[in-house]
């Protein structure tokens, strides 16, 4: 395997794009397969907003949409990250990728095998390292974060958030009923407890138009809203759709990407760069 070989990332999450941005910088080819609907919380360094908005950059990397893999290479030469929207990633089949990275982080493994390349990597649970993929990352904090794994897998999700200035599950908001969002404050806005940041509709039409029956979304608690989910965005009851940071002096941590995704980025680039001095 060499450096002008290519990686795919499946998902173009917060913690995908922590992934996507160490290897890039390292100099790697990564293709970002994505949903034609992505649901991004952190949507500020979030490569997937590339799916509406045609182009997302983070921390001066740019994922580029593109409609066909054969605009990929020019992305490439471009010096940016090809984003195309293939959910079941029927294109890797095409592509014939060196590496494969599912971080959709589904908790659960959405079509992924060891056959699709000679390395395939499953951040967090769901996956079985030797079974379905070759090595897992743990993706859960603590000790073990990041940690590559060989043989196992990831600890199960457990349903609650990580700890941030004394907070865990009041941080993160889910939906109290279903439908289509319209956000009142946006990502980086600080808010007190309480305080209307969104509110459901029953009804949305085709030009963005509210209606119908509707529901206020409050801050559980005061800080700075760091991911919220995009607006018009249809969804069922409880679906998570906000998470607030109480550190109200961080607010440059909504357009950074987090110390989580770092690491875990660092682990893959490390299980890439690995496979590399052992092929070479």
């Amino acid at each position: 395997m060499k450096r002008n070989s290519l990686i795919i990332c499946r998902g173009g999450g917060d913690l995908a794009t922590g992934i996507v941005h160490r290897l890039h910088r390292a100099g790697f080819r990564v293709l970002v397969l994505e949903t034609d609907h992505p649901a991004a919380i952190r949507r500020q360094v979030s490569f997937c907003e590339a799916v509406y908005e045609g182009k997302a950059t983070v921390e001066g990397v740019t994922a580029q949409r593109i409609d066909s893999v054969s605009e990929m290479e020019e992305v490439f030469a471009g010096g940016c990250v090809p984003l195309f929207v293939d959910s079941k990633g029927a294109s890797i089949a095409e592509l014939h990728p060196d590496v494969v990275v599912d971080a959709i982080i589904a908790k659960k493994n959405l079509g992924t095998t060891k056959e699709m390349a000679p390395l395939v990597i499953g951040v967090g649970p769901g996956f079985t390292a030797g079974v379905d993929v070759d090595l897992v990352i743990e993706s859960m904090r603590g000790h073990n974060l990041a940690r590559i794994l060989e043989e196992g897998s990831a600890l199960p999700n457990t349903g609650i958030p990580g700890n941030i200035g004394g907070f865990t599950k009041e941080r993160v908001i889910h939906a109290p009923t279903e439908g289509f969002i319209k956000n009142i404050h946006q990502i980086g806005d600080v808010v007190e407890a309480g305080t209307e940041i969104a509110r459901i509709y029953e009804n949305m039409d085709e030009s963005g138009n509210f209606s119908g029956a509707s529901v206020a979304v409050p801050a559980t608690i005061t800080g700075i809203i760091r991911g919220l989910i995009r607006e018009g965005y249809h969804f069922p009851k409880g679906f998570k759709i906000a998470d607030i940071d109480p550190r109200e002096g961080e607010l440059k941590n909504c357009f950074t990407i987090s110390d989580k995704a770092r690491s875990i980025g660092g682990s893959v680039l490390e299980a890439v760069c690995h496979h590399v001095n052992m092929c070479s």
